[in-house]
């Protein structure tokens, strides 16, 4: 089972991060982050199959693609601008973690733009004049 492969190593690397940073505070960092980017491309392929398979059910609903990968999108800078943003106050560096998830979140405003006005108009148009 993955989760068994993924929490077993990030249990190991925290050991090792402990006992590390004692002596080596940035190699403790650098394992940290290297342990990260194990783990995603660890879950990067199981990944790929859920997208593929909400892919699939996009066009079977026949929901339009532009929206479909739009949220696609969103849900990635979600997780990539939280990944960096704790791999970043892991650092020590709190205030540049908040600055990564403001622009994440202002990058996720500006992606919904059309969304947000596709579906006002879907409202306003409901509205008996």
């Amino acid at each position: 089972m993955l989760i068994i492969q993924v929490v077993g190593l990030a249990v190991l690397s925290a050991i090792l991060i402990i006992v590390i940073r004692q002596e080596k505070p940035e190699i403790a960092f650098l394992l940290s982050i290297i342990t990260g980017l194990v783990i995603l491309a660890m879950i990067i392929k199981e990944l790929a199959v859920v997208v593929e398979l909400l892919n699939r059910l996009a066009e079977k609903a026949q929901i339009d693609m532009f929206y479909f990968q739009t949220i696609i999108k969103i849900i990635g800078i979600a997780y990539l601008g939280e990944f960096g943003a704790e791999i970043t106050r892991d650092s020590g560096e709190s205030a540049l973690a908040g600055k990564i998830e403001l622009a994440a979140k202002i990058l996720i405003m500006i992606i919904s733009i059309p969304i947000m006005l596709s579906l006002a108009e879907t409202i306003i148009s409901l509205i008996p004049p």
